[in-house]
């Protein structure tokens, strides 16, 4: 059962006085141009993690081109698709100083040089600073705010909005692995990454479309919510006050800041009009002063949020539910990552190779997968359904999966529990909706960048060290029932944590009743 931000207090200086009062909502949330944030995020899926799930096709040319080992140049794909999650919460900090459009469309530019450089690769290690660690910070800065600007859009239909974005991924799969197959048999993979360059500045074109709504939009969006269930945060009032207090106090400072920000403003403007008479160079330097003013006072507001966030009073390390989300994601993600790279040998070893050639057991992973995470999210988004029991529910069959893939030894086995996998991995849908309510909208950007950091540490380093138990065992058997176990143990530190009773339909109000 799940414990939501409102239930255990984490406000994070919200202010909950808004509720009180009736608002008018925005067209945009729930519909209108938040149909395009979704596109947009789609788009950005299907460039970012669907290509990062066929660098197989690359890796093979890699291994031809500079005949090193499999295990030095598999490094390449792990830095790109580790360095993409990893970097989050410093892309939290570039999202709350220059917000999410600007911090897109600098992002694509980057991953689009990054598969620029690589064309002109003379080594491994030449791709590792190329491809691995430029294109990687570029998918970053633009895979999180793809993220967060949906949770920011929806309200009523995150989960359902969620899964339609992420399931770009299973789509950008198939289409990315036959446009790369295609680029590399007709003009080879140096061309190939070149042209994949030039396709990967369309994200420039997603990052313009994530229009950011207005201070007064959030604030609207934040007292919809807070409407839309019923106060059961009175059973734990004491942890409320104690969160909510931190709140307060982190707040303080930022209202004398912008204080004494305006005084300044004033001052220039006064001096302004008071110098028109003077000389037009002098006018143009209070400009510049008042530009400089304006840009300093945005970084500094940024950094104090993006600070506050990890180190301040109301820091997101307060809240214990949180923090036992991360330990769970730096377990989770390897055991998706895992069959991706070791399925094709271990259907090698079975003698199923026919059998995958005909329908490969990744592209049944792939394919439900895409379904798993649009049902899922309509599952979570039906009324009485609690987001938290049908993640947790997801993550049983997915770790129950794991630990009896070694066990089936015939095709139709493999399928069944590859087509499970799939389908129970939709959960990552559902990732940004359960941490928007555990931190809420105002802090989503820098808790996902921390989740997505902990997915990346665990994707870094999962199918090397399964790779590694191979060597010593010479089976695949210990590394999936190590990762199974090791995903076990994240899951049974979300179990410990304080839960209370699932979230119930609002009650309606007498006007809402008379209509």
């Amino acid at each position: 059962m799940y414990a939501s931000r409102e239930d255990i207090g984490y406000d994070f200086g919200d202010d909950s006085k808004v509720g009180s009062k009736p608002v008018k909502p925005n067209p945009n949330i729930d519909g209108g141009w938040a149909w395009m944030i979704v596109f947009s995020s789609f788009l950005v899926h299907i460039l970012i993690m669907g290509s990062q799930m066929a660098l197989g096709v690359l890796n093979m040319e890699w291994l031809e081109e500079f005949n090193q080992s499999r295990g030095l140049t598999a490094w390449v794909s792990s830095l790109s698709m580790g360095i993409t999650l990893i970097v989050g919460p410093f892309i939290g900090l570039f999202i709350s100083m220059c917000g999410c459009r600007l911090t897109a469309i600098i992002g694509g530019l980057l991953n689009a040089l990054g598969w620029i450089l690589s064309a002109y690769a003379s080594s491994v290690h030449y791709l590792f600073l190329t491809f691995g660690v430029t294109a990687g910070i570029g998918s970053g800065m633009v895979y999180l705010p793809a993220v967060v600007m949906v949770g920011q859009y929806f309200q009523k239909r995150r989960a359902l909005a969620q899964g339609l974005s992420t399931t770009g991924t299973g789509f950008g799969a198939f289409l990315m692995t036959a446009l790369l197959k295609y680029l590399c048999t007709e003009f080879g993979w140096r061309n190939a990454m070149f042209i994949q360059g030039a396709v990967s500045l369309n994200l420039c074109v997603c990052g313009a479309l994530m229009r950011p709504l207005s201070p007064k939009d959030l604030s609207e969006k934040s007292a919809g919510r807070r409407n839309s269930e019923d106060n059961r945060a009175k059973a734990l009032s004491h942890s409320a006050e104690t969160i909510k207090s931190n709140g307060v106090l982190a707040d303080e400072p930022e209202k004398k800041e912008e204080a004494t920000t305006e005084e300044v403003f004033e001052s220039v403007q006064h001096a302004e009009s008071g110098g028109s008479a003077g000389s037009g160079r002098n006018m143009d330097g209070l400009r510049m002063l008042k530009t400089l003013s304006q840009l300093t006072l945005t970084v500094r507001k940024g950094f104090a949020l993006w600070y506050s966030s990890y180190f301040g009073a109301a820091s997101l390390f307060t809240n214990r539910v949180f923090v036992a989300f991360i330990i769970w994601a730096l377990f989770a993600y390897s055991s998706f990552v895992i069959p991706f790279i070791h399925l094709p040998e271990i259907v090698k070893q079975y003698n199923l190779s026919r059998q995958d050639n005909v329908f490969p057991l990744t592209s049944i992973i792939a394919i439900v997968h895409i379904f798993g995470k649009v049902i899922l999210g309509i599952i979570s988004d039906l009324p009485c359904i609690s987001t938290w029991n049908v993640f947790l529910m997801a993550n049983f069959t997915l770790v129950t999966c794991i630990l009896t893939l070694p066990l089936m030894q015939t095709y139709v086995g493999l399928a069944v529990v590859c087509a499970l996998i799939g389908f129970s991995s939709g959960y990552f849908s559902l990732m940004p909706v359960v941490t928007e309510d555990l931190v809420g909208t105002k802090h989503l950007a820098n808790a996902y960048g921390i989740i997505i950091c902990a997915n990346g540490i665990s994707a870094l380093f999962g199918p090397p060290f399964a790779g590694w138990i191979y060597d010593i065992t010479q089976k695949y058997d210990f590394s999936f029932y190590i990762a199974g176990l090791l995903y076990m143990v994240g899951i049974i530190f979300l179990l410990t944590q304080p839960c209370i009773q699932k979230k119930q339909p609002r009650q309606k109000s007498p006007e809402e009743a008379q209509v």
